[in-house]
């Protein structure tokens, strides 16, 4: 389905009744007029929309969606412009939620960095890593970090600590993460590298994006047509 598909089908109510539950909201796309941006769900298909009807907003989503599947390894949808699915088959919805955010927020042109699965931490002079194997049938990242700490290890364990909580991830040892469909997802997993770093800092963020997209649009990702 196309945005302008949707936008043909009449009301709110029935779009949304089509589209499912807005899992996220983006309050301002500031490369495009600032519209919101919405994440909807339905049977495991994952539909970026907007309410706005400025010119040139279906290719903007198409923008958008193509840029998920570039930094969190979704499948699009053939035949649509806005909409994919994991293709795992399970909803991440935690990483997803990142993924709309750093999707619309960031320019378009940015990419993941290359090579290692790394990141420098924010609280000390580590550099943390995540290194993938399969194991037991399931796919299982590895954290480790170098470099200088008076207490690496329970670092180590807060870091851990934030995979599971911003990448709903299981634990699997006690330096050992996996995602619960067991699969690989090496781009959800530097996606995510960044904010297990900090809990405390991403869930100020977070509570400061969900505050922005109350004020502006309530719980539909409406923003006025232009």
């Amino acid at each position: 389905m196309t945005q302008k598909t949707i936008n043909k089908q009449g009301s709110v109510t029935e779009t949304l009744r089509q589209l499912g539950n807005c899992l996220e909201l983006v309050s301002m796309d500031p490369h495009f007029h600032n519209v919101s941006v919405g994440l909807y769900v339905k049977d495991g298909l994952c539909t970026v929309h907007t309410f706005s009807r400025v010119e040139g907003v279906a290719d903007r989503l198409k923008e958008i969606r193509d840029q998920m599947a570039a930094l969190g390894g979704v499948s699009p949808v053939e035949g649509s412009d806005n909409q994919f699915v994991f293709p795992c088959g399970q909803i991440h919805e935690r990483p997803v939620r990142f993924l709309l955010a750093q999707a619309v927020g960031k320019s378009p042109e940015y990419a993941h960095p290359t090579g290692d699965m790394r990141v420098k931490d924010s609280r000390s002079d580590l550099v943390l890593y995540a290194n993938g194997h399969e194991s037991d049938e399931q796919y299982v990242y590895q954290i480790s970090a170098q470099g200088e700490h008076k207490n690496p290890a329970l670092r180590l364990r807060m870091v851990v600590a934030g995979f599971l909580r911003y990448g709903e991830m299981d634990k699997v040892a006690d330096t050992e993460v996996a995602f619960p469909c067991g699969q690989r997802h090496d781009a959800l997993m530097r996606l995510v590298l960044p904010y297990s770093r900090n809990i405390s800092a991403v869930e100020t963020m977070m509570d400061a994006e969900a505050l922005r997209g109350q004020m502006t649009t309530g719980t539909l990702g409406f923003t006025p047509a232009v």
